[in-house]
């Protein structure tokens, strides 16, 4: 495939920055480094990868990131001193010497602006010849060649280049991709230590990539990485550019058949690098970049009714069904129902297959019976908060919660009055229950469990009880007592008591001021942000107060990054302030209110959909805490 050009970001002349990364150990030849490449290809696990880039990548998120995208290609730069030997080096390394080549124009500019050269002086051609993977798969390598004379003085550039590596490089090719999953991905990426490092669009082959310096400690030989998504990704892609650190000279590293920022491809070489092609200028794409974010109610209203007609029960993940058919079966007007369902593809919750639909593995989230269906958060937040955020403009301007001045009263009393919206809400924060996935393997948890005597586990406000059921069923000889609303326990002991767990655990109505004392570990799952600081303080005294010595306070909460990446902490950030009045936190924030409360903060943990895990102690001079035994 020719390689067509990136054409969103144009090149700099300024250079890359430098990220301080180890030497690396260099094969004596480019044979050998070919062999090596190619076998690295074939025989690399996605998932095992993916920890070697990114150390510290396990449990949820690991599964997570190596099920949203696939090991593609590796990438490295070879120097033999002519074609024919450039073409015995492929054969030798098992790789096809036929594989046709073309003009790199940007990594010419690289090598030119690292070394002080004039670009005239390096002739770099790339190739892309297949690998297959462990299961067979379509996989490449991509070697770019700069012709290296014999007596060239350009030896000194191979020398270097070989030892340092800039220009090697690992590509993932992301599945189903959308902007949520891309902005997820990213930030995971970011979390585990690598930097955003350019990127582009390219609408000839219509991809867009994202680039990232791999973190210093990797291990996998790489120090570059590269995320290739299918279609035109304008919002996230622009988000990924403006991240601190996040270079547009980078955004040429070839990768993908993409290969570059506005000046790879037969016979480009540079022309036209702010064009986007297709009839496309910058200013177009900005607007329709725009007009999706306009449009984003209608996206929250296409899901409601979806959830709401219970689509994703009446379509099959394998055979397409027609809208006439499916119209019978749900109740709805069929040339509508089909307007809806072409609107569904478009955004991935079903795909189109000649006249019919089916449901696609996005979709089936909001399958009734799915395992932690998120279909009564497609109806909560096409519902009562979809309402309420229609006053976002007063709370911007006052201050005070949208859903307060829309119903007359916070969103707790108001549910509290209607029953079958109150187990709406309990059920929509069962939705994203995912992310308590990893904290029973929480150490302090573990510790209790191993402990001389059984230790109890307290769940304050802890909704239907999904996150102590989780904890109890990990831990058999835990004990649990769950402090919630009258109605929510009622619903904790049907779940609690239907995970076999219902023995080992004791229910207490009551609110904040009621923290029973004396037990070993504290839950507060997902509370805080639904308070301002005054009452966040409040709250907290009152878990200190009854917390022993040797008692540890896990909180969980999404984070703000510290830097001002994309999270979705800073949707949830916005979501809190005009629905409870309440907000997200960045972790030096949440230290604080516990410091203020006799808390200390211990350390912090990524947990799935971009919470995290907070472990917190009684300080030394803490509040005194009430008698008795929980």
């Amino acid at each position: 495939m020719t390689a067509t050009p990136l054409t969103t970001v144009p090149l700099t002349t300024a250079p890359p920055p430098v990220l301080p990364t180890p030497v690396l150990p260099a094969p004596p030849n480019d044979a050998a480094r070919l062999r090596e490449a190619a076998a690295f290809v074939e025989e690399q696990d996605t998932a095992t990868l993916l920890r070697l880039l990114l150390p510290g990548l396990a449990g949820p998120e690991l599964r997570a990131l190596a099920d949203h995208c696939r090991f593609a290609h590796a990438a490295l730069l070879v120097f033999p001193p002519d074609e024919a030997t450039l073409r015995a080096h492929l054969t030798a390394s098992g790789l096809a010497p036929d594989t046709p080549s073309y003009p790199s124009t940007v990594v010419r500019q690289r090598l030119a602006r690292r070394h002080g050269r004039r670009e005239a002086e390096l002739d770099v051609r790339i190739l892309r010849p297949p690998v297959p993977g462990p299961r067979r798969e379509q996989r490449t390598v991509e070697v770019f060649a700069l012709t290296v004379p014999p007596g060239s003085d350009l030896a000194a550039i191979a020398a270097h280049e070989r030892a340092h590596r800039h220009e090697a490089h690992v590509a993932f090719e992301v599945a189903r991709p959308d902007p949520l999953v891309l902005s997820g991905l990213c930030s995971l990426l970011a979390r585990y230590g690598a930097v955003p490092d350019g990127g582009g669009y390219n609408p000839h082959e219509d991809g867009t990539v994202l680039y990232f310096a791999a973190p210093a400690h990797a291990t996998a030989g790489y120090r570059r990485v590269e995320l290739h998504a299918r279609g035109d990704h304008p919002t996230v892609l622009a988000a990924h550019l403006n991240t601190e650190g996040a270079g547009t000279e980078s955004a040429g590293t070839e990768g993908a058949g993409t290969e570059g920022a506005g000046t790879e491809g037969a016979g480009t070489e540079g022309a036209d690098a702010g064009n986007t092609g297709a009839g496309h200028t910058g200013a177009d794409r900005t607007a329709e970049a725009l007009l999706q974010l306009l449009t984003g109610a209608w996206t929250t209203q296409a899901l409601a009714v979806c959830a709401q007609l219970r689509l994703p029960d009446a379509l099959d993940t394998r055979t397409p069904a027609g809208p006439q058919a499916l119209a019978r079966t749900v109740g709805a007007h069929p040339r509508s129902l089909a307007t809806l369902l072409r609107y569904l593809a478009m955004v991935g919750v079903t795909a189109r297959e000649g006249d019919g639909f089916r449901l696609t593995e996005l979709g089936a989230l909001l399958r009734t019976d799915a395992p932690g269906s998120m279909r009564p958060l497609a109806l909560m937040y096409g519902g009562p908060f979809y309402r309420s955020f229609g006053a976002l403009g007063h709370t911007v301007r006052t201050g005070e919660a949208g859903f307060d001045h829309l119903f007359g009263e916070n969103h707790f009393e108001h549910f509290a009055r209607d029953p079958e919206l109150a187990e709406l809400f309990d059920r929509s924060m069962a939705a994203s229950s995912r992310m308590f996935e990893p904290v029973p393997a929480h150490p302090v948890l573990v510790a209790a469990d191993g402990g001389a005597r059984p230790a109890t586990v307290v769940d304050v406000a802890g909704g239907n009880g999904e996150l102590l059921g989780r904890v109890l069923a990990a831990h058999p000889h835990l004990r649990g007592v769950l402090l919630e609303r009258p109605h929510a326990v009622d619903a904790a002991r049907r779940l609690l008591d239907a995970a076999g767990c219902g023995e080992r655990c004791t229910y207490r109505s009551g609110d904040f001021a009621d923290v029973p004392p004396g037990a070993d570990v504290y839950l507060l799952s997902r509370v805080l942000h639904d308070w301002d600081d005054a009452r966040c303080r409040e709250i907290l005294r009152h878990c200190a107060r009854a917390m022993p010595a040797h008692a540890d306070l896990l909180v969980i909460e999404r984070l703000l990054p510290e830097d001002g990446s994309t999270s979705l902490a800073t949707a949830w950030d916005l979501h809190m302030m005009c629905n409870t009045g309440g907000r997200e936190r960045r972790a030096d924030h949440y230290a604080r209110l516990l410091a203020d409360a006799g808390l200390r903060l211990v350390d912090h943990s990524p947990l799935p959909l971009g919470a995290a895990v907070l472990h917190a102690r009684r300080t030394v001079s803490g509040p005194d805490r009430a008698g008795g035994t929980a």
